[in-house]
């Protein structure tokens, strides 16, 4: 089988050689690129919620099976069942066009996306800094031990 990389290499050697690609190909092409891109949102976001395949296929109305094969984009869903893998992991999806590109995500109903959300952290509390300060000196306290 060939890699994906190896693949576009390929296709960009032939462009560069001015082979221009059968029309339908592309479009082919296209509509394989955004299986992918689908299935990874679905599993980013799955993932971000700490859910299993087993589990979004229960609130999706879907089987295990159905959820992996489109996470590993091996199908092109459609809306209807977008709306419902929405539903199921309490986000919007959103799809934007531009150009030859297309980006898909499925995101927090307050708008963020599961990569957002990695980046912010949480508000400190006295609470959590007082943890944070025992957790430090308690870390310090072993590298001392261990080091002697």
């Amino acid at each position: 089988m060939v890699s994906h990389a190896r693949w576009k290499l390929a296709r960009d050697e032939k462009v560069a050689q001015g082979i221009a690609e059968d029309p339908e190909v592309e479009r082919r092409r296209e509509e394989i690129s955004l299986a992918f891109d689908l299935g990874q949102a679905v599993y980013d976001r799955r993932t971000a919620l700490g859910i299993s395949q087993t589990e979004l296929a229960r609130r999706a109305g879907m089987t295990q099976p159905q959820v992996s094969k489109l996470e590993l984009g091996g199908t092109v869903p459609t809306v209807p069942l977008l709306a419902r893998l929405a539903r199921a992991m309490e986000a919007m999806f959103r799809m934007e066009l531009f150009e030859s590109s297309i980006r898909v995500t499925f995101t927090d109903l307050d708008g963020t996306t599961p990569e957002e959300e990695a980046r912010t952290e949480p508000p400190a509390t006295e609470h959590a800094s007082a943890s944070a300060a025992e957790a430090e000196a308690d870390a310090g306290a072993e590298r001392t031990a261990a080091t002697g």
